[in-house]
């Protein structure tokens, strides 16, 4: 069977999915959730024998450090994947859900209601975690999925996805409700993209090479998982024993996630009190640092900047730094650089905290909190299928709601159209 026959098979055994788990009532989704989630506890030496094939390939073959935490799974992880699981399954179930009613003057009863969008695609990279949080996500709102994870994490995406269709079997709920497609052939990706009769929605995770590639290449609609090049801005009026930690935990807790800390922006009247110690607590975590001539001048081992450190995701222990003279400066920098992901002011002025929030053009702007907040789990989401950061339909980590759509259901009794 060639590539296409094949696509089109799974396409055909989603889509006859997506109709059965719209009857799926909530508490057989939840109880099919908890399931999975005690596999993935009881079987996880399956999937870190799996992860380490993977782990040792990526060694192999240079992977990036920040890649590698990526792909990277541990106990504390399945665990955590676990949780994410349980999590959603103790979440409120949007499908059905009346988001309107009104009545019109000929009687028709009209009531707008959330339901699954159908068949979902997911195209990722080097993040195994994504197989099952994508599922527990899909699943709970009625939707079948399709999987495409990257070559990196192959391993790991087909012990994960065959604990997880092992167990919907023992629920007896269909196992199409998730499938993997594990051709690594790039023509496979190409061609998945181009399923829009079998699929409702294709959404990339992953760098900004690979959601482009979608977003050009797709017929499918797509919804666009931002990358993450994240702003921490130090107003004037901050407080530097709040900022620092602050900014070492948005740079450095972990450096391969979209919403870590990727650029400083610096008010010039606060930098001879902040930059001295933010520098030395950066050194202790063997943080690069790369700045223009102003923070230079005051940091020894601070390297120039050139322009398009501004704009990089690094997804390393590298962090770049600019002055500014003012609030609206550091704006108009932030919304020029920024991909729209996470950013944050620094600051105990109220007037500035207001207009940065109104001002700064990303789904998650913070005042006094770190960027590493951006996240399904940490919004009491449950996991999240990725961080939009467009505009129409979903923005910022998309949970259940995010994966509904809506129709109306009219209720008549005889009407005609005159």
């Amino acid at each position: 069977m060639d590539h296409t026959q094949q696509l089109e098979e799974m396409g055909q055994k989603a889509v006859r999915a997506k109709y059965i788990m719209q009857t799926l009532s909530t508490e057989k989704k939840d109880k099919a959730l908890t399931m999975i989630a005690d596999a993935f506890l009881t079987r996880a030496d399956e999937i870190l024998t799996a992860n380490e094939k993977d782990i040792r390939a990526g060694e192999a073959n240079g992977m990036h450090p920040g890649l590698l935490d990526r792909l990277r799974l541990s106990k504390d992880r399945i665990t955590a994947i676990s949780e994410g699981l349980i999590q959603i399954s103790r979440l409120s179930d949007p499908v059905g859900e009346e988001l309107e009613r009104f009545e019109r003057p000929n009687g028709l009863r009209i009531n707008k209601v959330r339901v699954p969008l159908g068949v979902i695609g997911i195209i990722y990279e080097s993040r195994p975690n994504v197989t099952a949080d994508a599922f527990g996500l899909c699943f709970k709102t009625g939707n079948a999925v399709i999987l495409k994870g990257g070559s990196d994490a192959l391993h790991s995406n087909i012990a994960v996805s065959k604990i997880i269709r092992d167990t919907l079997s023992e629920a007896g709920i269909t196992q199409d409700a998730i499938q993997l497609i594990a051709d690594t052939d790039r023509q496979v990706t190409k061609e998945f993209m181009k399923m829009s009769g079998y699929v409702d929605v294709l959404i990339p995770r992953g760098g900004a090479g690979l959601i482009r590639t979608v977003v050009e290449n797709s017929t499918i609609p797509v919804i666009e998982t931002g990358t993450g090049n994240c702003h921490i801005y130090i107003d004037e009026d901050a407080d530097i024993n709040k900022a620092i930690p602050i900014i070492i935990n948005a740079k450095t807790q972990r450096i391969g996630v979209c919403n870590a800390c990727e650029s400083l922006v610096v008010h010039e009247k606060i930098a001879d009190r902040l930059l001295s110690p933010l520098a030395d607590a950066l050194r202790e975590k063997n943080v690069e640092m790369r700045g223009d001539a102003r923070i230079k001048e005051r940091i020894s081992d601070c390297i120039d900047a050139a322009e398009q450190d501004y704009g990089t995701e690094y997804l390393d222990y590298i962090l770049s730094m600019k002055t500014v003279d003012s609030i609206e400066e550091a704006i108009g920098h932030i919304n020029r650089y920024s991909t729209g992901h996470s950013d944050a002011i620094m600051t105990e002025n109220k007037e500035h905290a207001a207009l940065f929030l109104a001002q700064i053009d990303s789904a998650c702007v913070y005042v006094n909190a770190s960027t590493r907040f951006t996240d399904g789990f940490e919004f009491g989401f449950g996991a999240e299928i990725g961080i939009s950061t467009q505009k129409l339909h979903a923005r910022g980590p998309m949970g259940l709601k995010e994966l509904t759509s809506y129709k109306y259901t009219i209720i008549g009794n005889g009407q005609i159209r005159p």
